[in-house]
């Protein structure tokens, strides 16, 4: 099986290989690090690979767009509400266990709904994010709430920290774990034992927040 990726050289210590949820694989190794060291590499996690790429729960793409009528449901913090379309003319999002919006704003349904998940994820996921990265006792240089493809958090080699805007329709465990997860690659940059230790201590039983990502991700991305 010949096996396609993408590198990205910074000024990392080691070397470490994702599987995006659209199958590309990445590669983020050191400055100077030779190809023919990572083609070694790729080559003895073959069967490693082979597996992620086929993981058909993750990478399903069974998912259709939502509708904005009477009655379709939209998530928000790991749970479905109804929608309702009024006849009332007004111009934001009203939330109040359900969404309602004006039958004026049909038309413009699918741009304000992503600002009101965009400014939501920035209310719920930055004091989060402060708030763990005080108990870890890490630093970090800027939080920043982004529209992010396949990916649902990353830590840059600057030390910046970025959340996907569609997390905030996630339970707030998984969130939580995002987050978590993300801080503790400003301890330790590859997914060790001692990293997933760091995660343990902070989010007890984040298997359970980890699978849920994987079985029901692409739930976050169908509203919009």
């Amino acid at each position: 099986m010949d096996i396609e990726y993408k590198i990205i050289y910074s000024k990392r210590k080691s070397l470490s290989i994702s599987v995006e949820r659209d199958r590309s694989i990445i590669v983020r190794a050191p400055e100077n690090t030779a190809p023919e060291k990572i083609d070694k590499i790729i080559e003895s996690k073959k069967m490693w690979l082979y597996g992620k790429l086929h993981n058909t729960q993750k990478y399903s793409t069974a998912a259709e767009p939502k509708e904005f009528v009477s009655g379709e449901s939209l998530m928000y913090l790991g749970k479905n509400y109804r929608l309702d379309v009024v006849a009332d003319d007004f111009k934001d999002i009203r939330f109040n266990n359900k969404f309602i919006i004006s039958k004026n704003c049909q038309p413009a349904a699918s741009r304000l709904f992503k600002t009101w998940y965009y400014y939501k994820a920035k209310e719920k996921i930055i004091p989060k994010v402060k708030y763990y990265a005080k108990r870890l006792g890490v630093k970090y240089n800027q939080i920043n709430i982004k529209n992010m493809q396949f990916c649902w958090g990353s830590c840059t080699p600057k030390d910046n920290l970025n959340f996907n805007w569609r997390l905030v329709k996630a339970p707030v465990s998984v969130i939580e774990y995002v987050i978590v997860h993300e801080l503790a690659h400003l301890m330790e940059s590859n997914h060790t034992q001692e990293f997933w230790n760091i995660i343990a201590v902070q989010i007890p039983g984040y298997q359970k927040a980890k699978q849920w990502l994987k079985e029901h991700g692409e739930l976050l991305e169908i509203d919009l």
